[in-house]
């Protein structure tokens, strides 16, 4: 059975004078009003009413329900007054799940809170004279999508997605960053989807999760195209790093970003560790979940070679967490066997790595239950309602239900 998110209206919180959370700092709180009368400090939005740069806000042209407000990159709390009769569920930027299946009772007003963080690709410019790039290097399916652009965009989703009004204000709260690939990522498109798109609906508005994960990275890519640089020159003292890279470090046929398991996968998993402890944050590594593979028996083949046990291992030899996402998933996709399990997997289940929002969001409570487990200073900050996960004993597919998004695409996922 799914969880539903309910949380309360919190103040403004004004971030850090740094140079992007001082734009944070400037911006008071917005506050607008989709119903036929509005509330008096409400801007009135009409419904028909599309979003132009001029006054920053609007409902985002195409299928669906997204609303956009223009925003500095940083975290901005999000709370909505969600209207009697609705069935809600939220979600932002490229589909990250935010509150789920929120419903109401013909005259109930429920307010939901969350923590949404926003970026760009750009990057501090570095001394002159000093290497260094002054952005992100984007791949072409990531040029102009909501996870990189210059607003907050917030999509309404559910059979009955009554919003009456929704404020956005600057918020200043821990900072959960997830790097990694495409099992990870927030996926653009329906119907495929990656743990960390799912992440935040387990959180409660204390923190924010910033996924840089994108599909096709390596631990070498991942640095070559100044994706590391944009994470950590946000890194404050007491954010949390969450670390999954695996399934394509491991591919002997790209040469240019392959690592060996017993030696330079390590030594990458050790420099990120450094940076991030360097900066008084809390990594995290995570074992990469298994492919959808299983022999004669029913047993799920692993493809992955020596790389989660040299996690465990970097793990040990540095006190760093681990999430064994890999021994996890193996219990889910054996518990779902091989006639069920290509339903939590993309395309149909035709896909053997990438999952469907299903797969997705079982995985997402397996990290969360490695958090709870490893990570308490972190586990403070899960929602009150996250309950307990086995993997042994997964939510049925066809019971799970997740309201879907209007963007959807059948195109191969990169790095696939």
């Amino acid at each position: 059975m799914q969880l539903a998110r309910r949380s309360v209206l919190a103040g403004l919180l004004l971030a850090p004078a740094t140079a992007a959370t001082a734009l944070e700092a400037q911006m008071t709180a917005r506050r607008f009003d989709f119903t036929a009368k509005p509330r008096e400090g409400f801007t009135p939005v009409a419904a028909d009413r599309l979003y132009d740069a001029a006054s920053g806000y609007g409902f985002e042209p195409g299928e669906g329900r997204s609303f956009s407000v223009a925003v500095p990159e940083g975290d901005w709390r999000v709370t909505l007054e969600v209207e009697g009769g609705a069935d809600l569920t939220v979600k932002a930027e490229s589909r990250r799940l935010m509150a789920e299946q929120i419903r109401t009772k013909a005259k109930e007003r429920r307010e939901v809170t969350f923590v949404v963080n926003t970026r760009d690709a750009s990057l501090p410019p570095p001394p002159k004279n000093a290497p260094g790039g002054t952005g992100v290097i984007l791949n072409p399916r990531e040029k102009g999508t909501p996870n990189w652009d210059d607003r907050l965009t917030v999509e309404f989703c559910g059979p009955a997605p009554k919003v009456a009004r929704m404020t956005v204000e600057a918020a200043s709260v821990p900072r959960v960053f997830l790097l990694g690939d495409s099992t990870v990522t927030d996926q653009p498109f329906e119907p495929a989807a990656g743990w960390g798109q799912m992440l935040p609906r387990f959180f409660a508005p204390t923190v924010s999760v910033a996924s840089h994960a994108e599909s096709g990275e390596t631990m070498k890519s991942f640095l070559m195209e100044h994706r590391l640089d944009k994470v950590l020159s946000q890194t404050r003292a007491g954010d949390f790093a969450l670390i999954q890279f695996g399934h394509n470090d491991q591919k002997e046929n790209w040469p240019q970003t392959y690592v060996a398991a017993d030696s330079t996968y390590r030594d990458y998993l050790r420099a990120y560790v450094g940076e991030f402890r360097r900066r008084k944050a809390t990594p995290v590594l995570a074992t990469s979940m298994h492919r959808r593979r299983f022999d004669g028996e029913g047993r799920i083949i692993n493809t992955h070679g020596d790389y989660p046990a040299a996690v465990l291992a970097v793990g040990a030899e540095l006190g760093v967490p681990v999430i064994d996402l890999a021994a996890m998933s193996k219990v889910f996709y054996e518990a779902l066997g091989p006639a069920q399990s290509p339903k939590a997997f993309a395309d149909g289940g035709k896909d053997i790595t990438h999952h469907d929002n299903y797969g997705a969001y079982e995985l997402a409570r397996c990290i969360v239950e490695g958090i709870k487990a490893g990570v308490p200073e972190l586990a403070r900050h899960l929602a009150a309602d996250v309950g307990s996960f086995d993997p042994a004993r997964p939510t049925p597919p066809d019971s799970f239900v997740m309201a879907p998004s209007a963007a959807r695409s059948n195109a191969a996922l990169r790095g696939n």
